[in-house]
């Protein structure tokens, strides 16, 4: 099957750049498949569609704001990005098949308390994350970075795929609190921020107003460059703030803050939607998937086959595997995040297990795959070309390939009427 299938125009405007007013004031299109006929709601219309015994199962993993900015002894900027810890939490097991080389846990692995992605601090040894880091070239094995009276970073590993293991020292806590007090929300690379004026007089060439007495300086002192750079930055801060709430969904939960990424198609619900759902009689499951930055990768490859789907690792309460084999209605999966791990974890389980179930997914789910676990789903509008895109394919008509030509046509109708694109767009509910 070639990669160029899953190719379709869009135009760049129609790329989300902000989220919605209101989380559920996004649109929504409605998908029915067994009548191959589509609607156009809004996403608080999403009870209409739902029914007593209906369970929505949902990621409940919180964003890191991940992205941190630092300083080298030269006074060279470094941008460094979060990925996941380089060894395990204290309270996992060596049995759990965690690989400290490199960050991840055998697709065999099972424990009763899985991992929660974040490393306590040590006296004997600083904390060590995989990370993405910029100007890597710059920074050489035991080069080091950092923020005085924050953190010090020193890169101890660089691998062919352009990670780095980086091992952190703080002055307090960890590097999880010290991103969670300074750090920015890991954005996809299409939604665009200026990140020119993080300082007031970083660049500029008018000199500062200077005072004349005791009294400050009147606003009208500023040089045009200055203000105008004071308002960049004003703007900035409240995009930040902003992306900090938007760019997580109303039910992540702290304790499982592992992901470099949002599941945004779970962005769209708020917690009167929620309570309104629940008052119908619908039930909530939660999983953890670690979500990575490889879900915003398109496919390079000329065939499907041949492109090597990332792996993300994945939890699994004992109670959201019950509610998987005894449902009391449809199973609706909130985003791909969620498909791909019932999917990965329904092809080695027959039975719930007694206990939580901590494994990595590496399923790549393309047409015509047929799905176990899922009757319905709610999403995003995907990038050509990408994994995410091919999995919503192969849900339009599980089995069949008939799928990829739907997809146009439903994604050409959605160009049509100027729907909105990616993570902060508008969603799709596919019945």
């Amino acid at each position: 099957m070639k990669t160029d299938a899953f190719d379709y125009p869009l135009p760049e405007s129609l790329i989300a750049q902000r989220p919605a007013a209101r989380r559920d004031e996004s649109r929504l299109l409605v998908v029915h498949r067994s009548e191959r006929r589509i609607e156009h709601r809004k996403f608080s219309d999403l009870p209409e569609y739902l029914r007593a015994g209906d369970t929505l199962f949902r990621n409940n993993a919180a964003v890191i704001p991940a992205r941190l900015h630092a300083t080298r002894p030269t006074g060279g900027q470094v941008e460094c990005l979060l990925l996941r810890p380089a060894v395990p939490p204290r309270n996992s097991a060596t049995a759990t098949g965690w690989n400290a080389a490199s960050g991840r846990v055998s697709s065999s692995a099972t424990q009763t308390n899985p991992s929660r992605g974040r490393v306590p601090p040590s006296d004997q040894n600083p904390e060590e994350w995989w990370c993405l880091l910029r100007p890597g070239k710059k920074l050489p094995v035991d080069a080091t970075f950092g923020i005085t009276g924050l953190f010090t970073g020193t890169v101890r590993e660089k691998t062919a795929d352009g990670t780095v293991r980086v091992a952190f020292q703080t002055t307090s806590g960890n590097i999880l609190e010290v991103a969670n007090q300074i750090g920015e929300m890991p954005l996809p690379p299409y939604i665009q921020r200026d990140t020119s004026c993080r300082s007031l007089l970083a660049g500029d060439n008018e000199p500062a107003p200077t005072e004349t007495n005791s009294s400050p300086a009147p606003r009208q002192t500023l040089g045009p460059a200055l203000v105008e750079r004071a308002n960049k930055l004003l703007q900035r801060e409240e995009e930040r703030t902003q992306d900090r709430e938007r760019y997580q969904t109303v039910y992540a939960d702290r304790g499982h803050q592992v992901a470099a990424a949002a599941p945004t198609a779970g962005l769209h619900f708020t917690p009167e939607l929620l309570a309104n759902l629940a008052t119908r009689g619908v039930s909530f499951a939660d999983l953890t998937l670690h979500v990575g930055l490889g879900t915003f990768r398109p496919i390079m490859t000329e065939n499907i086959a041949d492109h090597a789907i990332h792996r993300e690792v994945y939890e699994i309460p004992a109670s959201t595997q019950r509610a998987l084999f005894t449902p009391t209605g449809r199973r609706i999966a909130v985003g791909t995040t969620s498909v791909r791990t019932i999917e990965d974890y329904l092809a080695t389980h027959t039975s719930p297990l007694e206990r939580d179930f901590l494994s990595e997914a590496g399923l790549f789910i393309y047409p015509p795959r047929k799905f176990a676990g899922i009757d319905a789903l709610i999403t995003n509008f995907h990038q050509p070309r990408s994994t995410l895109l091919c999995l919503v394919s192969a849900f339009l008509t599980p089995g069949s390939t008939d799928g990829i030509a739907w997809f146009k046509e439903i994604y050409a109708e959605a160009v049509a009427r100027e729907y909105r694109f990616f993570s902060y767009g508008d969603a799709m509910l596919i019945l």
